[in-house]
């Protein structure tokens, strides 16, 4: 049986490889998400609270081979290829050609690039908290390409379509989930 990752063995293996803050709290955010969605759908908030932790494990030391080497990392950590291969999906079509097919995958792809757009939403917020952000606010930036410009409105798009959601129900679920940790992934501001 394969030895499933800790939540506590993920976080320091995030931290071995990143040292910026923005990455750090990405990884948190994306794990908060994902761990709301996995409560959402009844599956193993562990499991999918880990797989976002480290969704972008190699992204600052490695940006060029973004997902090929978070998979030789996580390999020679001995980590379930179930784990590995729900990371690299979250690239597909960008860094990776592991297309996701299962509803943790699929959600992964849609709120990865969805959290950084989220995310600069709340920058700019007098509060500078997410705890009074609201899908309006943020669907407004969303029709700004140049604002958070990173954020792949296309992949956002596209996860919403496999998940069969609306961008706003996405959006909004994913709001939602990163309220439940505004604190711990720095988002909590003034409020």
């Amino acid at each position: 049986m394969e030895k499933q990752p800790s939540r506590s063995e993920a976080y320091d293996l995030l931290c071995r490889y990143n040292t910026q803050e923005s990455l750090i709290r990405h990884g948190l955010a994306v794990e908060a998400v994902m761990r709301y969605f996995a409560e959402q759908s009844g599956e193993e908030v562990e499991k999918w609270g880990v797989i976002g932790l480290c969704h972008d494990l190699d992204y600052e030391q490695f940006t060029d081979q973004h997902c090929v080497m978070t998979r030789k990392i996580l390999e020679s950590e001995n980590w379930p290829e179930s784990y590995i291969r729900a990371i690299v999906s979250h690239g597909w079509g960008i860094c990776s050609d592991v297309e996701p097919l299962e509803r943790m995958e699929k959600i992964l792809f849609a709120t990865d690039e969805l959290t950084g757009l989220i995310t600069a939403c709340v920058y700019v917020r007098p509060s500078k908290s997410i705890l009074d952000l609201t899908t309006k606010s943020v669907m407004k930036k969303w029709n700004t390409r140049a604002f958070a410009a990173g954020a792949n409105r296309d992949v956002i798009a596209k996860g919403a379509e496999m998940l069969g959601l609306s961008v706003e129900t996405l959006v909004e679920e994913t709001i939602v989930a990163m309220q439940l940790r505004a604190q711990m992934i720095g988002l909590h501001g003034t409020l």
